[in-house]
């Protein structure tokens, strides 16, 4: 669904149906503040910051989340010594909205991790990698798992795959299958466009949408925006399903044809998305 809607200012998106995810690297402490338009920030303890830099960018973390406000936070991958001292710092801080375990493989790796959090933290699972990839259904049923999300750089580099919206079709549509068979919250969410082109920040939002990801990685503030409109329901998809409603009745009482309830059931997920991001 692309849209040219104008977005509001301000509005708070629940994380299972949150579209722009802001990261911002952990050692950027003055940048942690979530902007009016990023429906979420992940503060970045992994790509984002260099080995050496990895104890205070923890503490720059681990004091704002102690004192300030609210994110969820990229922690190492479960392979690396740092995995472990991420977890220990950040398990137990009110402002954590959860975690992004980067570089997931496995759905043992998803479990470990949720043992080390408190009970019912929320893990976004990074996959970045073809063992990653072929792993998503059981990382997708593991049950700390919330929401699958596309590390597509990484991905590139480990196949040698190019950025192509072809090219990129399977690994997308592979996380989309798996996770709707799992039954997870919310859909995957895509990898970031390095470009700060807008032309092809817009062609990979529409990959996005027309693949079924419902959420993208951002790398700037500024990008935002552009994911939100993309993401979101359009002026004309609302007047639709506002349409399809009044003629079949909210219950379906109207129901004339085998191809009516399916209709009248995209239209109330068209219409439960708008009021979710302050559109109707």
């Amino acid at each position: 669904m692309t849209s040219r809607t104008q977005q509001p200012q301000r509005t708070t998106v629940r994380p299972d149906l949150a579209r722009s995810w802001l990261l911002v690297a952990g050692s950027r402490p003055d940048a942690f503040d979530r902007p009016p338009t990023v429906d979420a920030m992940i503060l970045d303890l992994e790509d984002a910051v260099a080995p050496d830099n990895k104890p205070a960018a923890r503490a720059a973390v681990v004091d704002w989340l102690s004192r300030h406000g609210t994110a969820w936070v990229r922690v190492n991958d479960a392979t690396t010594p740092h995995w472990a001292d991420d977890l220990a710092a950040v398990s137990d801080l009110p402002g954590l909205s959860g975690v992004m375990l980067a570089k997931t493989e496995s759905g043992g790796q998803i479990d470990a991790t949720a043992e080390q959090l408190a009970p019912g933290t929320p893990i976004l699972a990074l996959i970045e990698s073809a063992v990653g990839l072929e792993a998503a259904p059981e990382i997708a049923r593991a049950d700390g798992t919330f929401r699958l999300a596309f590390g597509s750089g990484d991905f590139r580099r480990d196949t040698g795959m190019s950025d192509d919206v072809m090219a990129m079709s399977y690994p997308r549509s592979r996380l989309v299958v798996a996770s709707r068979a799992a039954r997870l919250p919310g859909g995957p969410i895509d990898g970031p466009t390095i470009s700060a082109n807008e032309t092809i920040l817009q062609r990979d939002c529409d990959a996005t949408v027309s693949l079924g990801l419902t959420g993208k990685l951002c790398l700037h503030a500024d990008q935002a925006a552009t994911v939100n409109r993309a993401l979101s329901p359009s002026a004309h998809d609302v007047a639709w399903a506002r349409e399809v409603i009044a003629d079949l009745g909210a219950d379906g009482e109207r129901v004339r044809a085998g191809s009516d309830l399916p209709q009248l059931a995209k239209a109330k997920k068209v219409t439960d998305l708008a009021k979710a991001f302050g559109l109707d």
